[in-house]
């Protein structure tokens, strides 16, 4: 399939349809996919939700709309999707940094979200090794948190769980539990267009799971254990280097553009996970893989 063209599709639909009220079956429809699939991939090429996609552009139109015209407030909120003027006025406040009467002053600053346009590029013709392989169940022990919008950078989530008063110290645990030091499971699932669940995982020995309390203490509580069922992925490895999540996103939506439309699959409604590799003895040997869960079209 080619995304570029269903996106395409489907943001012609979605800009003709701003003050209406959005069927996501219809903008996936307009997309050839399923709902489902659809938003996952818009995530993954876009860096944002459909549901941020359409909230940033009618709150860009609102702000216009009241800045340029004598539109009233609650009229603008009904307009562009709201159940009522508080609720409007608080995501207005929160994308432009000013309220709707302000937004009315001359001279006043507002921001603006622009309509997605797709480029016709010359592009292809280039090599990235892959391979499909079926993974067994894998058990995994970590440290969950769920973040808004399209799953984001991995160093940034995993950052998150470094540097945050007690949850430092459990990720570093997890770290110590580990059966391989050098090696971390990310973990995305739960996607929906309102955000997904981050976990942040090891494997560790069975014996850990029998009495985390006596290793960790109070902090136990804040570990999940995440189940993994068997899949079947594609996979894909970035280049060895001291800054192997450097490159982790761009990655992914190479999959999408370059390996998706001719590969006969689609991604599957799995977790998928980043197989973290950190060389303790040598940095540049350091990579990532990205495990996409995938089934056949």
């Amino acid at each position: 399939m080619d995304w570029l063209k269903a996106i395409e599709n489907a943001i012609a639909y979605i800009e003709e349809n701003l003050t209406e009220e959005i069927d996501y079956d219809e903008i996936a429809k307009q997309g050839f996919s399923s709902k489902f699939h659809f938003q996952r991939v818009f995530g993954i090429l876009c860096g944002y939700t459909l549901g941020e996609y359409i909230r940033f552009r009618r709150l860009t139109m609102a702000g216009k709309e009241l800045n340029q015209t004598d539109i009233k407030v609650i009229d603008a909120a009904i307009k562009y999707g709201y159940d009522s003027p508080d609720s409007f006025a608080k995501a207005f406040t929160k994308f432009h940094g000013i309220t709707p009467s302000a937004a009315r002053e001359s001279g006043a600053k507002l921001n603006s979200f622009s309509r997605l346009s797709i480029k016709i590029t010359l592009e292809g013709g280039n090599t990235m090794n892959y391979r499909i392989e079926k993974k067994e169940s894998m058990k995994l022990l970590g440290l969950r948190e769920h973040f808004e919008g399209a799953p984001a950078d991995r160093y940034n989530q995993a950052h998150d769980f470094s540097v945050k008063g007690e949850t430092r110290f459990v990720a570093y645990a997890l770290c110590g539990m580990a059966e391989d030091c050098e090696t971390l499971y990310h973990i995305v699932e739960n996607v929906t267009d309102e955000g997904y669940d981050f976990t942040l995982c090891t494997k560790v020995g069975d014996f850990f799971y029998r009495d985390l309390n006596r290793h960790i203490g109070k902090y136990a509580d804040m570990l999940t254990t995440v189940e993994i069922p068997e899949m079947t992925y594609v996979v894909v490895q970035s280049e060895k280097s001291v800054y192997y999540l450097r490159d982790h996103m761009e990655l992914r939506r190479k999959v999408v553009t370059d390996w998706f439309p001719d590969s006969g699959y689609v991604i599957a409604d799995a977790p998928e996970i980043t197989f973290v590799h950190s060389d303790i003895k040598n940095h540049s040997d350091s990579y990532v893989e990205i495990w996409i869960p995938i089934e056949k079209a």
